[in-house]
């Protein structure tokens, strides 16, 4: 952490698996660039299909072996479903429903070209089909995206920008508006049976628990751009970014929940002590 400025960060898992090396890195390195008292834990378990109590308390039990601590009470996002409705509301001019499926983006994207299909940091990048259906014809399954043109235009940018301490530090990233609707596109801002999506509950946690320093890995680079748009539609500030490296497996793929013998209990039950393990990942 550079200087005496005060920081305030966060270690944001979800209980869907048991956290592994890649986790441990993460919340040691969030950890290490908040300011002493200012490292805050969120459990983002919005995916109520997948998240479990019991890793949820594994999640406490492996950051605590790891000798880190975080403010108290702890952040759960399935708690903050009022937040998200009322960010979603402040967003309804931006937004439209879509009752597009995968096999529906792929088939539209496919037809006529050929080759590799367009992808984003969510996936295929949405061409745009239920776009202009407006928000009063929303359907129970439809999920809910960000109309990303009308969004840009509404603020008068034709480009965005962000601070990463990692990557030429004391300059700003930019995106221009082009590039942003051709890499990325229409995002969702309401999955289907969540109420919110990632992007958006991460914006409006960062902002409810006054985070300044979000650190992330670098697989994630491309998903800060849709934050810092939500933060500016939202009037959130947009904090600085750090941006790290990522653990690999010896194959060099990033390592997965379902990867067992990665997970931390896994270590502590051979018998790694928490030194040990931060050696292991390089801290």
């Amino acid at each position: 952490m550079a200087g005496d400025t005060v920081r305030r960060g966060r270690f944001a898992p979800s209980p869907t698996g048991l956290l592994h090396l890649g986790h441990a890195y993460a919340a040691l390195v969030a950890a290490r660039e908040a300011s002493e008292g200012q490292f805050l834990l969120r459990i983002e378990d919005i995916d109520r299909d997948r998240c479990k109590t019991e890793f949820e308390a594994a999640i406490y039990e492996d950051l605590a072996w790891l000798g880190l601590e975080w403010q108290r009470p702890v952040m759960r996002q399935s708690e903050r479903m009022e937040a998200y409705r009322a960010a979603l509301a402040q967003l309804a001019p931006f937004s439209y429903p879509c009752r597009c499926r995968r096999g529906d983006i792929r088939a539209a994207l496919s037809a006529p070209q050929e080759g590799a299909l367009p992808a984003g940091p969510d996936g295929l990048i949405y061409p745009g089909t239920c776009r202009g259906r407006h928000l009063s014809k929303a359907a129970p399954d439809d999920v809910i995206r960000l109309d990303t043109a009308r969004a840009f235009d509404a603020l008068g940018l034709d480009r965005l920008s962000f601070r990463d301490e990692t990557i030429m530090p004391g300059h700003d990233h930019s995106l221009t508006r082009d590039e942003f609707l051709d890499g990325i596109g229409d995002v969702i801002l309401s999955r289907r049976g969540m109420g919110t999506s990632y992007h958006l509950a991460v914006v409006v946690d960062d902002a409810a628990q006054g985070i300044d320093i979000v650190t992330r890995g670098k697989d994630l680079f491309d998903s800060t751009w849709i934050h810092t748009l939500l933060q500016k539609l939202l009037k959130l500030p947009t904090p600085l970014y750090h941006h790290h490296r990522l653990i690999r497996d010896d194959t060099g793929k990033r390592l997965a929940k379902r990867d067992d013998a990665r997970t931390i209990r896994h270590y502590r039950d051979e018998g790694t002590s928490p030194a040990d393990l931060r050696r292991l990942v390089g801290f």
